[in-house]
């Protein structure tokens, strides 16, 4: 796959530098059947929660459209984290978005700003994003994403969130990939892989191949905080980003 000059400074503003005349490569696709074969996880079914969750307590979450379901996260006080929050973050982006990008838990700059992946590490999201042409801004829904985050408020001091904060907070992004009914689901970074897959693995094994959430493609990469700390990764997640790309590409050749 040949890249333009726009996308080659993009890669080289993460950090990827790229000889002359070269070309960026993705790893090889691999088909969701054998995907499914081995170490990947079952997916999730519609609507389950990790565990009885009194998110549900606060309407049927299962059924409510983007208004209901932005109230109802905006009131929410199932857990502690209620109490220490600015603000919730609900995420941004096209409610019809083909790509769904999922993150971990909002930090600081997403308390205080109310909308995930800002600050660095946001930054960083729009420079990859922007190398394959996509966009959070205003735009067609093969180009805006959605974003949205497993935990909708920030843990005090950024710690790590916790399985009974998890299991409350998973309702909201249950519903949130119903609606948006993306074509391939992104998921960056070790909590959203575990609130997504099921799974404790390391995110080393199980990128590099399509897993599935509810009939989803799916796949796994490293989360852009994670990416700044350790830069010798950046190209490892370019290559997840560009395995996503051919998943979708992949859908519109057998959709013609």
């Amino acid at each position: 796959m040949a890249w333009t000059e726009r996308q080659r400074a993009m890669l080289r503003e993460m950090g990827i530098e790229l000889w002359p005349g070269a070309t960026v490569t993705s790893p090889p696709l691999q088909p969701p059947a054998a995907a499914a074969q081995g170490a990947a996880p079952a997916p999730v079914p519609p609507g389950a929660p990790a565990a009885p969750s009194p998110a549900t307590s606060r309407g049927d979450v299962a059924t409510m459209d983007w208004p209901a379901l932005r109230a109802a996260v905006a009131a929410c006080q199932a857990c502690a984290l209620a109490q220490s929050r600015r603000q919730t973050v609900f995420g941004v982006g096209h409610e019809r978005a083909h790509w769904m990008i999922v993150g971990e838990a909002p930090g600081e700059q997403e308390d205080l700003k109310g909308e995930p992946f800002v600050g660095p590490a946001g930054r960083l999201l729009d420079a990859m994003l922007d190398a394959l042409g996509l966009t959070r801004e205003p735009g067609p829904p093969e180009r805006q994403v959605y974003i949205a985050n497993t935990l909708k408020c920030r843990p005090p001091g950024n710690r790590n969130p916790l399985p009974e904060e998890m299991a409350r907070c998973e309702p909201f992004l249950v519903r949130q990939i119903q609606l948006v009914r993306p074509r391939i689901l992104l998921a960056m970074g070790r909590f959203a892989v575990q609130a997504l897959l099921r799974t404790d693995e390391p995110i080393g094994r199980l990128r590099g191949r399509v897993h599935r959430y509810q009939g989803v493609p799916l796949v796994v990469t490293y989360h852009p905080a994670y990416l700044l700390r350790q830069p010798a990764d950046k190209a490892k997640a370019w290559d997840d980003l560009c395995l996503a790309a051919e998943v979708l590409e992949g859908q519109g050749a057998a959709g013609a």
